[in-house]
């Protein structure tokens, strides 16, 4: 089934036989697939493109961001919230390379999303020019297409194929360079129709089999994950849980594919998974894996789901073909996109009343436990309680990004996630593990969807890697929330570093800025909270707040996971190399 975008629009027809730059074309071209919003940092090897901006600055906003990883990183935010690719725009050399976290991250995350890129012109190409380099080669192995346009008449082309590459299958990454020269040259062309969103359905046999395998179970399990799905089919899935009683967890941070409130939620899985979890996985008889790539954090390290051949029957359901079979050997393989399957879920009718409803029940109750934590014994702030508190008081569509460091799994585990809303989705965070993701992913939410509440986590490392947004926030006028996590050092390196090296602290620690300080420097709020009582009001008084509020975190640096401490891990670590 083709998805069109509703907001794709066409030049008018007395524009169709003008000649234009191919700047003008390019901008032009991006409207009539629907495009709202693109992120980039200037360059003046795309500078025609940018008057194209100017030339359609009433129906195509240019967000100007202030380091390309952080617009890169908007894009990817925009792509995973909203299912269309996101786009970013940079110059050539150093914009590229900075902007490569986002395309790496987009690749891994499987998200839509199109860079590009501005290049040298077609006169300099192959001397090693100016800031020149071979993005075919450099973007090859993280992208789903690398090309660059050198005909001006053929940039609709390239758009038309860029869309569709980056959302058919596995949605991903595509990379454009856009030589200076063509892109002032001048061409009439009429820009073709907007892409559509292609979907692969699965095939009667397959479902037949699913549905067998299904009934000859004892002890199943659904894992959801991957990205594609959208509100209808996460309302799919859940109606075929709820039908076949059914335990669902949620893969590495796609926990908002699921009701975290609901009686058959049974966790996420990936880092930090509730041990309850883990072990009911591995007695599972039937694995349906819908959507996921199964990569490493989501399959422990592809110990959980043995791979190639796991020792549960496993069905992996995948919109990507090629992903099918490259690293499990699955007992049934189903290629469909996710809105597909979870339509034709939904539509199946168990043969018998499940006789697995106690294991389902025993599942969430499971989870429940896992919700409660353990006492506090550190100093300071318990971030457990914070978690909780941002669960009472984030409205049900709110938007939470993080990056990565060992803050986030406080968040994982205590966070209530809704299913996502017609706005988009309610979790961002990178699979790839990129750091400095939250804010900058928090930023790009907000100005493409100004209604919701948006917070991003951040640790005190993971900030300082991309919180220069917060000038972009400022600028747009687009109000976050951004928490900051300060212990001092790199945790989840130290973290690994005392279990391996205990007492050889190397390469870890971090003496950092008056965070709050920093906040109100850039115009926003700022905000230090040193007990749990007090981050309450603070959340509240951000809540209300017209501008961007950031709150500093000063958590004791012992208490390094929500299930140990450094302390302990150090102990271990030396009471395990005694003789």
């Amino acid at each position: 089934m083709p998805m069109t975008p509703a907001n794709a629009t066409q030049p008018e027809d007395t524009e169709r036989d003008t000649p234009l730059p191919g700047g003008h074309i390019l901008v032009d071209a991006l409207l009539a697939h629907g495009a709202e919003l693109a992120f980039g940092v200037p360059g003046e090897s795309y500078l025609a493109v940018l008057d194209g901006f100017h030339r359609r600055r009433d129906r195509l906003r240019f967000i100007v961001c202030r380091q390309e990883g952080g617009a890169a990183v908007m894009a990817e935010a925009y792509g995973k919230l909203t299912g269309r690719p996101g786009l970013a725009f940079c110059t050539r050399g150093p914009g590229a390379t900075n902007a490569s976290i986002g395309v790496h991250t987009a690749f891994q995350d499987s998200t839509p999303m199109i860079l590009f890129i501005g290049q040298v012109g077609t006169d300099f190409m192959d001397r090693e020019a100016f800031q020149e380099i071979d993005y075919r080669r450099m973007f090859g192995q993280m992208a789903k297409w690398v090309a660059q346009i050198d005909r001006v008449e053929r940039i609709p082309e390239y758009i038309a194929r860029a869309y569709q590459t980056a959302t058919s299958g596995r949605p991903g990454p595509v990379v454009l360079a856009l030589p200076e020269d063509m892109l002032a040259q001048s061409a009439a062309v009429p820009q073709l129709q907007a892409y559509q969103r292609v979907m692969a359905w699965p095939g009667e046999a397959g479902l037949a089999r699913l549905a067998e395998m299904l009934h000859a179970a004892e002890r199943p399990f659904v894992l959801a994950g991957g990205s594609g799905w959208t509100p209808q089919a996460c309302a799919d899935l859940q109606a075929f849980a709820e039908r076949f009683a059914l335990p669902v967890g949620c893969a590495f941070r796609g926990q908002d594919l699921f009701d975290n409130r609901h009686p058959n939620y049974a966790g996420d899985v990936g880092i930090g998974i509730n041990p309850a979890l883990a072990e009911r996985i591995r007695k599972a008889d039937l694995v349906l894996a819908i959507g996921p790539r199964l990569g490493e954090m989501t399959t422990g390290g592809y110990a959980l789901i043995a791979a190639p051949r796991p020792a549960q029957t496993l069905v992996h359901v995948h919109a990507g073909a090629e992903e099918l079979g490259s690293v499990y050997q699955a007992d049934l393989m189903i290629q469909a996109s996710m809105p597909a399957i979870a339509a034709r879920l939904a539509g199946l009718q168990p043969q018998a009343v499940p006789r697995w409803k106690a294991w389902t029940e025993a599942a969430h109750a499971d989870y429940e436990r896992y919700l409660q934590p353990p006492p506090f014994t550190g100093q300071g702030v318990d971030m457990a309680e914070v978690i909780r508190t941002l669960d009472q008081l984030l409205p049900a569509d709110a938007v939470v990004t993080n990056g990565a460091g060992n803050y986030a799994g406080w968040l994982h585990r205590y966070f209530h996630y809704r299913p996502f809303t017609s706005g988009g989705r309610g979790q961002l965070a990178p699979t790839s593990g990129a750091m400095g993701y939250g804010v900058p992913a928090a930023v790009g939410a907000k100005i493409a969807f100004p209604q919701r509440t948006v917070v991003a986590l951040a640790g005190d490392g993971c900030f300082l890697m991309n919180g220069q947004e917060l000038a972009t926030s400022m600028q747009y006028q687009a109000p976050v929330i951004i928490i900051v996590v300060n212990n001092g050092m790199y945790g989840t390196i130290r973290m690994h570093q005392e279990r391996e090296y205990p007492t050889h602290v190397s390469g870890t620690e971090l003496r950092n800025p008056d965070f709050a300080a920093l906040a109100r420097a850039y115009g926003a709020r700022g905000a230090t909270v040193t007990t749990t009582d007090a981050f309450a009001p603070a959340l509240r008084e951000a809540l209300a707040a017209p501008v961007s509020t950031l709150i500093e975190i000063q958590v004791d640096p012992d208490v390094i996971t929500p299930r140990t401490t450094l302390s302990a891990i150090r102990a271990q670590a030396l009471a395990s190399r005694k003789p």
